[in-house]
């Protein structure tokens, strides 16, 4: 009896499996291909702080309603935070683990510059945290803010290429 009820839940939970690690497959690969499109990354992680911002206030315009609509709620809170995992994802799998390249520390400028980016990074993945956790907006002004400071620092004078 117990194996008949083991095949019957198999397919739902390989479908439920399959699911959970979708969201894993749409990141760029970590092989070195060479195909790399940086403006679109940060096309991506803007709108990606775009849809953070229009969630949080949709659970504040949701929440303060007389009856609130806590199915709705929930959706905008789940929403929420995929973006900001959405967001991480794009931060650490493809500009920390493939676009920023170590520097060694006698290399001073290059050095200054790559703990920069990696600085710049790091506070992206804390306000990214910040925002699931809450609906402050002003987790979201960072996250714009870190944002255009990385691009700056990451894409330099015009002369540097990527």
């Amino acid at each position: 009896m117990k194996y008949i009820i083991g095949r019957k839940l198999l397919i739902p939970m390989t479908v439920a499996s399959l699911l959970v690690f979708a969201s894993m497959l749409y990141s760029h690969c970590q092989i070195p291909c060479g195909i790399y499109d940086d403006p679109a990354r940060f096309s991506m992680i803007a709108e990606e702080i775009t849809t953070i911002e229009k969630s949080m206030k949709q659970i504040t315009e949701l929440s303060g309603q007389k009856e609130p609509n806590m199915n709705q709620i929930v959706r905008w809170v789940v929403n929420k935070d995929n973006h900001a995992d959405a967001l991480s994802a794009i931060v650490t799998q493809y500009f920390m683990a493939q676009r920023i390249k170590p520097m060694d520390k006698s290399d001073g400028k290059a050095y200054e510059q790559y703990v920069n980016q990696l600085t710049l990074l790091h506070q992206m993945l804390v306000y990214s945290m910040k925002a699931k956790q809450t609906t402050d907006l002003s987790n979201v002004e960072k996250l714009r803010s870190l944002l255009s400071d990385f691009q700056t620092a990451y894409l330099g004078g015009a002369e540097q290429k990527h």
